[in-house]
Formats: C-alpha cells, sequence, structure tokens
C-alpha cells in the first residue's frame, strides 16, 4: 500500500514546468539547437545549468527547467519531437515534470538519526516527495511514521532468511516506488535487487570514501588515528561501497575522540550529507556518467 501523504508544497508553480537532462560528446551548437527547439515550441527556460568534461572530444553535460503551457497534454509530442535533435547530437536525454513527485522507500535499521532528517525535510517541504513507505529489519521505528500517515513493514533479516526478506522488500516496492533510500540500513543489497534500481538505490556510509569500506568504518578511522572523518552518499552497485559517488562532507577530529565520539561527529555528517543527495536526486540534478556523478546542486 502506497502513502497518499506527501510533503507542503513548494511556493512556486510547478505544475507547467519540466525538466530536462542531457548528455552528450562535445560539439559546437549543442545549447543553441536545445535552446532553439525549446523556444520554437513555445517553452519559457527559467534555469540552465551545463559543463563539459573537455571542449575538445568530452562530453558535454546540461540540466534546464522550463515552462511549458498545458505541459500535461504536450509532453509526449514534445518528447517525440526532441528525438530528433537528441540524434543529431547523438544524446542520451530525459524530460519529466517537475510536479511529478518521485515516490521513495526508506530502508531502516536501530539507528533513527537518517530517518528523522528525511522526516524533518519531507514535513518542512524542503523534499519535494513523497515517502511511500518505510521498511526495516527491526520495529524500532514504527513509533516515528506511522503517525505521520506513512506505511512502515517489519521484514526481519537473518542470514537464514535474506533471501526471503529481500523477496517479500521487492515484492512491497516494485512499481510503487521511484527511489530506494538506504538511511543506515546496514545490510547488503543482493545484485538481484540493484536490477530493479539502476541508479535509483542512495545508500549512506560512514565514512569519506573510498577511504574505510566496508563494515565498522568508525573503528578503522580510529584505529587509524585519522583527523578528519566524513560520510558518502552514493548509489548502490554490486560493488560494495563502490557506486558513484553524490555527495560527501567532513568534519576534524582529534586524538581525544574515542571510536564513540567519533560516531556521534558522524551522525551530524551523515544526516545532513544523505539529505542533500536525496534532494538533488529528486530534483533531477544528477547526472550518472560511468562510475562518476555530475551533481547541478
Amino acid at each position: 500500500m502506497v502513502s497518499n501523504v506527501t510533503s507542503k508544497s513548494k511556493s512556486t508553480n510547478l505544475t507547467n514546468r519540466a525538466r530536462m537532462l542531457v548528455s552528450c560528446p562535445d560539439r559546437p551548437g549543442i545549447v543553441a539547437a536545445v535552446s532553439r527547439f525549446l523556444c520554437e515550441h513555445g517553452a519559457n527556460i527559467v534555469q540552465s545549468d551545463q559543463y563539459t568534461m573537455d571542449p575538445e572530444g568530452g562530453l558535454f553535460f546540461i540540466r534546464i527547467e522550463f515552462d511549458l503551457d498545458n505541459l500535461d497534454a504536450r509532453r509526449e509530442q514534445l518528447k517525440a519531437d526532441f528525438a530528433t535533435v537528441a540524434a543529431e547530437f547523438s544524446m542520451k536525454w530525459s524530460i519529466t515534470r517537475a510536479s511529478r513527485k518521485k515516490r521513495l522507500a526508506i530502508f531502516v535499521s536501530k539507528e533513527d538519526h537518517c530517518l528523522l532528517e528525511l522526516l524533518w525535510h519531507w514535513q518542512s517541504g524542503d523534499l519535494d516527495a513523497e515517502i511511500a513507505m518505510v521498511i526495516s529489519n527491526h520495529d524500532d521505528m514504527r513509533g516515528l511514521v506511522e503517525p505521520l500517515g506513512i506505511p512502515y513493514h517489519h521484514i526481519p533479516v537473518t542470514p537464514d532468511t535474506k533471501a526471503e526478506a529481500e523477496k517479500r522488500q521487492l515484492e512491497l516496492v516494485s512499481g510503487q516506488v521511484d527511489v530506494v533510500i538506504l538511511a543506515r540500513y546496514m545490510q547488503i543489497i543482493s545484485p538481484k535487487f540493484i536490477e530493479h534500481f539502476p541508479n535509483k538505490i542512495i545508500n549512506i556510509h560512514h565514512s569519506f570514501l573510498p577511504a574505510f569500506v566496508g563494515g565498522k568504518p568508525y573503528a578503522q578511522a580510529y584505529n587509524r588515528g585519522v583527523k578528519i572523518i566524513g560520510a558518502t552518499a552514493h548509489y548502490v552497485t554490486e560493488e560494495l561501497d563502490g557506486g558513484p559517488i553524490i555527495e560527501q562532507d567532513v568534519q576534524r577530529v582529534s586524538h581525544r575522540d574515542n571510536v564513540e565520539d567519533l560516531k556521534r561527529i558522524g551522525r551530524h555528517i551523515e544526516r545532513t550529507v544523505l539529505a542533500r543527495a536525496v534532494n538533488w536526486h529528486v530534483e533531477d540534478r544528477v547526472i550518472v556518467h560511468q562510475n562518476k556523478t555530475v551533481v547541478f546542486s
């Protein structure tokens, strides 16, 4: 069952607003061609961001927000017409409605700080998405979630039941959500699950990747005597903690901080890094290229 509860609407009217993401080999005329196309179709560009990896033979990325009257009725024809421009420039592209809120499934375990941050952003209207459900291998967070009208699903996971538990999770999310958020879920996701959500599973890892991959990164950091700790939000791939990085942040620590101090400091970094990454994803600000991302934040 998908919740009908959504975040407070942002002040901007998004009814006729669309977002276009484009990546293609760099060459002269890309911006002109896209702008001319939108102008000829009566669209008004309200924001445009672009980046080139290398003007000579590199890749070009662009994100455009535009308004178009009667967008819902015209969007499919707009996409069909743009296919000609896209073919000329060998573009990978998408056009999405800004008013269509992405549906999130949040996976959690026993730690609540990342979940609470996402719920707070959602309630305040800063996370323009629908939280369709929360899934957990423990029942601890039910009291935080259900009073908000969000379905909560408790699916215990043990080494012997992991495959069956993941099957139940897939049954819940398939066709019901656009993005899966691992908010300190602390379980490895199988390749079969990842196949259903390519570059649509966002994990928060409690270290500044690629340092301290895997389990107990704060203990690893303490044993190494680091002076900076961090957190990393990334898309999940089959490589453990090796997917495209969306956002990172760090904070200084000292020899006086023990492992528990590092965990306490790290929780603040984790919650803000994950919230930023999720927000950028739902606003179509991230383009994945190979194992990297271009983020128009």
